[in-house]
């Protein structure tokens, strides 16, 4: 990204904050958050750790959201390479502002997650697990029922869960657990040994800031509603500190760079400057959840048309698809597309929101290349 007039700079670093002058168009803030989210990783490890955060989504249609994001980043990626990879990459399971992949330092913004004491049977019970998976080294969740056997319980849904999965989960939130691979998509774990010293001081509101500027730098250009509802998230995170969370949304509005276009307050990094670069003619075929439409308030701000992600409605109900994926073309996201994988065969389907492709010839061959790009990545012949 660019950097801000050494003017500003000085500013930022006396604590003065304020409106961007000359403010960006609508226009601008589009191209702005399409280049600075098309960033060309050097690696995987470099993808992780400049994103800070993947989400992640068990749906395979035609694959995981982690990888269908990374594909766009990563030369040469292919669907499953992070968790093929996970074990020698920098890189924490866990919960932000939803379930993906993390940075050891975002994880460390978010832990220890105190709050009231577990009831003794579960302490018990935790101490129990704990010292068995030790001795093991890493154990998947069948060997640990095995051992254990600890029952059913109704889980969050209202459901039924094995109880010794669900204490699994509920210890790896709590941070005495990490997952340290995947064996045919189920969490293996491993002790997550104490890193530090625990009486360490901690200053809430620092740590929330840091985490509230992780969601900008990979969510920018935010409108204020959704800049607000994305750091309100962070009361999965980091529950303990959820009574801060309200200053927080504050002290961002203040600390970050922003300006008012079309009536609406947009933030960004201070250290960036809205990109005014014309796009690249590239089409690509957009994860349900890629930074680029995860807010529905800024796609529809941006683009004019409504996007949903429809995989819990109803089939009959269904106005895009069961797993559509937001069609980039240039700056503007012209339609989705439906892939599918049926007898070694991929299969793509497309449809516009205008009811006919875009009439430059340059798009027929960018939609071309990024169908091969998708056999590609799926290992399609």
């Amino acid at each position: 990204m660019g950097s801000r007039p050494d003017s500003n700079r000085a500013a930022r670093e006396r604590g003065e904050y304020g409106a961007v002058p000359n403010a960006p168009s609508l226009a601008d803030l589009r191209r702005y958050a399409i280049r600075r989210s098309l960033f060309a990783a050097s690696d995987l490890q470099h993808a992780i750790d400049t994103f800070g955060f993947v989400q992640a989504d068990p749906i395979r249609a035609p694959a995981r959201a982690q990888d269908l994001t990374l594909r766009h980043r990563v030369p040469g990626y292919r669907s499953g390479d992070l968790e093929r990879r996970y074990g020698s990459l920098a890189v924490e399971e866990e919960f932000f502002i939803n379930y993906g992949f993390m940075t050891p330092a975002v994880h460390a913004l978010m832990h220890p997650r105190t709050g009231p004491a577990w009831p003794a049977t579960r302490r018990q019970r935790a101490a129990a697990i704990l010292a068995f998976i030790r001795e093991k080294g890493s154990a998947h969740p069948r060997e640990v029922d095995e051992q254990f056997a600890h029952g059913r319980v109704t889980n969050y849904w209202g459901g039924s869960s094995n109880a010794t999965t669900h204490l699994l989960e509920l210890m790896h939130y709590k941070g005495m657990l990490r997952v340290v691979r995947r064996d045919g998509g189920i969490r293996v774990y491993g002790v997550r040994e104490p890193a530090g010293d625990s009486r360490e001081a901690v200053d809430p509101d620092a740590r929330l800031d840091a985490l509230a500027d992780v969601i900008v730098r990979k969510y920018a250009p935010l409108p204020g509603a959704s800049l607000a509802g994305f750091i309100a998230r962070l009361r999965w995170g980091v529950p303990q500190w959820r009574q801060r969370i309200k200053a927080a949304v504050a002290r961002a509005r203040h600390r970050l760079a922003h300006a008012r276009v079309d009536g609406v307050d947009w933030y960004w990094p201070t250290d960036e400057v809205p990109s005014v670069k014309e796009a690249e003619g590239s089409v690509r075929l957009l994860a349900p959840f890629d930074p680029i439409v995860w807010d529905r308030r800024r796609f529809e701000l941006f683009w004019g048309w409504p996007y949903r992600f429809e995989a819990y409605t109803p089939m009959a109900m269904r106005k895009y698809g069961y797993y559509a994926l937001p069609l980039l073309w240039r700056d503007a996201v012209v339609g989705w597309g439906n892939v599918s994988v049926a007898g070694g065969e991929l299969n793509v389907t497309v449809a516009y929101v205008s009811g006919k492709p875009p009439r430059e010839r340059l798009f027929t061959r960018a939609l071309e290349r990024e169908v091969e790009g998708m056999r590609e990545f799926l290992g399609v012949p």
